[in-house]
This record gives structure tokens, C-alpha cells and sequence, in this order.
């Protein structure tokens, strides 16, 4: 498996991604007609990317190939595939058939988890950087007997702290990281290197009213305080023990989750941009995690048309 530099794009963005994508939980709650429906309402409104995660819903390729069978343009990217899901020559066969069938079309986001998920999964959480590293060398090593695809096939590595985004920017095209501030993005940037992709994150709500966007802030950044990589990456970064308790303080919730009206909101967008990210994952929260955002994606594709970040 050679990897070799893909920064290379237009100012849309790296080829086939956009500069911006949405990174959503809410088509893996949906039957698979609705999540048809909604991919290709992404794709109109102009998002270079849909980046679905794994966890305790659909597997990640058969929900990528579901995805892409249902759209004609948008890329599809794991964010991510867990590594204890599959053995290496599963993930490599995945990665490489999809990227056959639909050329361009897929982004492999590959990563370690986390421990409380990869108990779930019956498997020993031990050694991240360790295991991952391991984990590259029999990626690269897989034996595939299938038709290859006609383009390189790109990975990308879930990391936050140093020594995993140095392995990114040593073993793949770049890094995946999730809940993170602006401060991260230039931290993450400084270590990759300039030829790398970084495609972070990015939390959102579409309300004005201070109270209630945290309130919604509060529900998803709660739920990630309770994981330790995370705790850890947001102390490496300033955060205090105190700053992390009850769903985080107001200067954490505000640094990770970008709230306001929609132009606020687009102007976050662009920070994570020039903080050095080549493309953003922008997570829109609501009241209502398991519904679509319909409304909310149609007039934030519309505010970031309007900047330039959307064609």
C-alpha cells in the first residue's frame, strides 16, 4: 500500500471532496429509502462529502456502498471504520473494491476507537498507536485478487494527539480528527506538514438564542466528555479538569461547538479553514438528533455558496 502526497484540488477543495462536507449519525437512523433521499440532497445542494461513522450502527462499507449506489457525485467517507471490526485484509478489500466500483467516490477513514467501543465489540483496547501501526503494515500487505481501481484509493487516520497524527502523516494521505477546536486544526496542520490532508470536524448549531444552543451543544458534547481520548486531547490543548465536567464549560462548549445565526455558523467554517484544514466535516446538531436536518443543511449550503465554499 503506497501513499503517496493528495493535497492536490481546485478552490472547491481536494479532488472529489469539496471544501465542505457534512459528517452526520442521522442517515444511519433512517430506513434506507430516507437515507437514498437524503445523500442526494447533499449532493444537489453542492457538499463535496458525507462522512459516516460506525459504532453501533451500520457497517461502515455496506453503509458507504448504500450511499454511493444512491448518488452520482458525492464522495462517501468513514468517520470512522473501526479497526477492531475487521481484520486488516477485510478493511484493505473493502477500502479497494468500493474505490474499483466507484473511482474517486470513497475515502477511507480508518482508527482506533475508542475503549468503552471496542469492549463492546469483545476485543482488548490496548496499545493505540501501537495497534494501529501494526494494523497499516498488514493493510499493506493484504492480498487482493480483484479488479484494482483505476485510482489510488485514499486513507485517512482518526487522530487527535501528536505522536497518532505523525503516524498519519507518515502511513496515509492525512488526518481525521474529531471534536476539535480551531487550536487543533493549527496544532494538527504544524504536524502533518504541508501535504497532507486534514479534514477535521465540526460541531454546529443553527440557533441565536445563547441558552438554547448551548443547551443543544451541551447534549452532544456531554456524551463525547465521557471518552478519555478525548478528555485527554482537550487537556493537551489548556482545557482545566473543571472545564470538562457537566457537558464542559461555556468556553469549551463555545470552542468546540460553532452556534449562531447561519452566517456565525459559516464564519466558524471558514476559521477551521484557514487554521490549516483542507476540507471540513460540519456536524449540525438539533433538538432532535434522530431526524434529518433538511432545513438546516439547505440554508447553510446556501450561506456557504454565497462565501465561495460551495459551488
Amino acid at each position: 500500500m503506497t501513499v503517496d502526497s493528495d493535497r492536490s484540488g481546485s478552490a472547491w477543495g481536494p479532488v472529489g471532496m469539496g471544501r465542505v462536507g457534512v459528517w452526520t449519525t442521522a442517515l444511519d437512523r433512517q430506513p434506507a429509502d430516507r437515507a437514498r433521499l437524503a445523500v442526494q440532497l447533499l449532493e444537489e445542494l453542492g457538499y463535496g462529502t458525507v462522512w459516516v461513522g460506525e459504532a453501533r450502527r451500520r457497517e461502515a462499507f455496506v453503509n458507504a456502498s448504500l450511499l454511493l449506489s444512491a448518488s452520482s457525485r458525492i464522495t462517501v467517507a468513514t468517520g470512522i471504520a473501526n479497526i477492531w471490526a475487521r481484520d486488516a485484509q477485510a478493511m484493505r478489500a473493502g477500502q479497494l473494491a468500493l474505490a474499483e466500483a466507484y473511482p474517486g467516490r470513497f475515502l477511507l477513514g480508518i482508527g482506533v476507537s475508542h475503549a468503552p467501543l471496542v469492549a463492546f465489540r469483545g476485543h482488548d483496547y490496548h496499545r493505540p498507536l501501537t495497534a494501529m501501526g501494526a494494523y497499516l503494515d498488514a493493510m499493506a500487505s493484504a492480498v487482493y485478487e480483484s479488479p484494482l481501481p483505476s485510482l489510488q484509493p485514499r486513507l485517512l487516520l482518526a487522530a487527535l494527539g501528536p505522536r497518532m497524527l505523525r503516524l498519519a502523516g507518515e502511513r496515509s494521505h492525512g488526518a481525521h480528527p474529531y471534536f476539535v477546536p480551531v487550536a487543533h486544526t493549527r496544532q494538527a496542520r504544524t504536524v502533518l506538514g504541508p501535504d497532507r490532508l486534514l479534514c477535521p470536524e465540526q460541531a454546529v448549531v443553527i440557533d441565536e438564542d445563547p441558552e438554547r444552543a448551548r443547551g443543544i451543544a451541551r447534549q452532544h458534547t456531554k456524551a463525547y466528555l465521557r471518552l478519555d481520548n478525548y478528555r485527554s486531547n482537550l487537556l493537551r490543548l489548556g482545557f482545566s479538569p473543571q472545564e470538562l465536567v457537566d457537558g464542559g464549560s461555556d468556553r469549551l462548549v463555545d470552542e468546540l461547538v460553532g452556534w449562531g445565526d447561519v452566517g456565525r455558523v459559516a464564519g466558524r467554517i471558514q476559521e477551521q479553514l484557514q487554521g490549516g484544514a483542507d476540507h471540513v466535516a460540519v456536524q449540525v446538531l438539533t433538538s432532535e438528533p434522530g431526524e434529518v436536518p433538511d432545513r438546516e443543511w439547505r440554508s447553510l449550503a446556501a450561506e456557504l455558496t454565497t462565501r465561495g465554499l460551495l459551488p
